[in-house]
C-alpha cells in the first residue's frame, strides 16, 4: 500500500507503512549505513504527517516483516490482546499520541493497554514525540518485577552490579563485588559478562558468587551473561542459576544469528522455573537489546533499527521477565554515532519498552570511538531518572575493564538517587541498614565498621 502526502504544495510519497516509519525517524546512522533514512529534513516531515495519520489498526494488517517469514511477526499478531486494545483501537497515531500525554493515561490506563500495544504502535507513537513526550509518558508506566527483591516501584532506582574481569579472575570480580556492594549497588543483580565460554571456569564464577549471596543472606541475584545454552548446562550440572541471560533481537533471522529461538528460549524458561530459586517472585529472565543489532545480522528487512529494537521487545514480554536492559551505546557509532543519537535512542528504548509492559533499564554507555562523552552520558542518566528507568549499570570507575567501553558508576547511582530522592530495592535497603552499609536514610557509612567488610576478608572464594 502506497502512501501520498501533500504540504505546500510538494507532494511526498512512501512505498509502503514500512518506509514511513523509516522515514519519520529521527536521523540516525544506522538507519543511512541501511539506506533506508530520509533524505531531508522535509522528507521526514512529510513521513510524520503521514504517520500521524495512520490508523492504529494498520499495524495489525500490514506487517513490517512478513508474517510468514519471521516468527516475531507470528508472535506479535497471534498473541495481540485485541480486548485491551480496544480502548483506543479508533485512533490514529497522532491521536493516540496525544492521548498517552492526557490525563486519562494514567499508571492503572497504561498498564491494561500494554498487552493491546504492539511494538510497531508504540514506535510510531515514539517518532512523533519530543525528548520531554518520552519522559513524560513513560514515567507514568509502573512494571514491578520480583525474585529476592522488588525492583522497578514507583521512587525506586536499581543497580546491576557488573564485576567484569578480562581474565574471569575471582579475587578481581570478589573485589568489584565487594566495592559495589559497599557503595549500595547490586540491588538489580550481580552480573558478570565472562571473559570465557569454558564450563569450569563459568561455573566457579557462579558458585562463588551464591556463596556471597547466601553467606551474608542479600536479597539479590546473580547472573552470568553467557549463552543460553551455556546456562542450560550449568543448570543440569547443579550449578546455582539465579537468572537466564540472553541477548535478543527484534526478527527471527536476528535471534539465529544470536543462536536462539523461542523454543529454546522456553526450554531455558522453563528449567529455570523448575529450580524455584525466587524468594519473593518468579521473574527469572534477564534479557539485554541494543539498536542496530538486526542491521548488524543482515536481518532488519529494510526495517528502521529503532522499530526493530522495540519488536524485540515483543518476544522478552513472553516470558516475563526480571530485568530488560537496552544497551544503548554498546554498538558503536555506525549505529548511533554521536551523544545526542544515543541519548534519543535511550529515551525511545525505555518509552517502548515500558509501554509494552516490561521492566526497562539502560546501560547508559558508549564506546571510545563514537562521538560521545561523560557528560552526555551524564545527560541520559539524568533524563531517564526523570522517566522513572527501572535500573542502570554499576561499574568500577564507568570504565568496563573487559568489554572496554565506558559506562555509569557506583557513585553515578549515588548521585542520582540522591539527586532525584530515589530509594533501593526495599529489601536490599534493609539489608544494607542491617550490614551497617547505610544508615536509616539511606546514606552510605564508614565501610571499615561494618560487618561485609570483615566477612569478605576470610571468605574462601577470595583465595580460590
Amino acid at each position: 500500500m502506497r502512501y501520498r502526502t501533500t504540504i505546500e504544495s510538494q507532494v511526498f510519497e512512501f512505498d509502503d507503512l514500512k518506509q514511513v516509519m523509516a522515514f519519520a525517524s529521527p536521523a540516525r546512522t544506522g538507519d543511512y549505513l541501511a539506506e533506508i533514512g530520509a533524505a531531508t529534513a522535509q522528507q521526514r516531515m512529510a513521513a510524520r504527517h503521514v504517520l500521524a495519520d495512520t490508523p492504529l489498526k494498520q499495524f495489525l494488517t500490514e506487517a513490517l516483516v512478513p508474517y510468514e517469514d519471521d516468527n516475531i511477526t507470528r508472535l506479535i499478531i497471534d498473541g495481540h490482546d485485541a480486548q485491551a486494545f480496544a480502548p483506543v483501537s479508533h485512533l490514529n497515531v497522532g491521536d493516540f499520541r496525544n492521548w498517552l500525554l492526557s490525563e486519562k493515561a494514567d499508571a492503572a490506563a497504561l498498564a491494561a493497554l500494554a498487552p493491546g500495544l504492539t511494538p510497531e504502535m508504540v514506535a510510531a507513537a515514539s517518532k512523533l514525540m519530543r525528548n520531554q513526550d518520552l519522559i513524560a509518558v513513560a514515567r507514568k508506566c509502573s512494571v514491578v518485577t520480583r525474585f529476592r527483591d522488588t525492583i522497578g516501584l514507583p521512587g525506586h532506582l536499581s543497580v546491576r552490579l557488573q564485576p567484569n574481569h578480562p581474565t574471569d579472575d575471582l579475587r578481581g570480580v570478589a573485589a568489584s563485588t565487594l566495592d559495589g556492594l559497599l557503595m549500595g549497588a547490586g540491588d538489580a543483580v550481580i552480573g558478570i559478562n565472562p571473559a570465557s565460554d569454558s564450563m569450569p571456569v563459568l561455573a566457579n564464577l557462579l558458585h562463588m558468587l551464591d556463596e556471597v549471596i547466601q553467606r551474608f543472606q542479600i536479597p539479590t541475584q546473580s547472573c552470568l551473561l553467557t549463552h543460553v545454552t551455556n546456562t542450560l548446562k550449568l543448570a543440569e550440572s547443579g550449578a546455582p542459576i539465579d537468572l537466564v541471560f540472553q541477548s535478543i533481537g527484534g526478527t527471527e533471522k536476528t535471534n539465529r544469528s544470536f543462536g536462539v529461538t523461542p523454543e529454546l528460549l522456553d526450554e531455558a524458561y522453563a528449567a529455570a522455573l523448575s529450580l524455584q530459586r525466587g524468594t519473593v517472585g518468579e521473574n527469572l529472565m534477564y534479557f539485554e537489546t541494543g539498536q542496530g543489532s538486526a542491521l548488524s545480522a543482515n536481518a532488519n528487512f529494510g526495517v528502521d533499527q529503532q522499530t526493530c529494537e522495540a519488536r524485540a521487545y515483543a518476544l522478552a514480554r513472553r516470558y516475563k521477565p526480571l530485568l530488560v536492559n537496552t544497551v544503548v551505546g554498546f554498538i558503536g557509532p555506525e549505529y548511533l554515532y554521536d551523544g545526542k543519537q544515543i541519548i534519543r535512542a535511550g529515551l525511545e528504548d525505555h518509552f517502548c519498552g515500558k509501554l509494552l509492559g516490561l521492566p526497562l533499564g539502560c546501560d547508559v554507555c558508549y564506546t571510545n570511538h563514537a562521538e560521545a562523552d561523560q557528560d552526555d552520558m551524564d545527560t541520559l542518566l539524568v533524563l531517564l531518572g526523570t522517566a522513572g528507568i527501572n535500573f542502570i549499570m554499576g561499574v568500577p570507575g564507568a570504565d568496563d575493564v573487559m568489554l572496554n567501553y565506558q559506562s555509569t558508576s557506583f557513585h553515578d547511582a549515588l548521585f542520582l538517587r540522591e539527586t532525584m530522592g530515589l530509594k533501593r530495592a526495599p529489601e536490599f535497603e534493609a539489608w544494607l541498614q542491617r550490614m551497617q552499609i547505610t544508615d536509616a536514610a539511606g546514606r552510605l557509612q564508614p565501610p571499615s565498621f561494618n560487618r561485609l567488610l570483615a566477612g569478605m576478608r576470610d571468605l574462601k572464594a577470595l583465595s580460590s
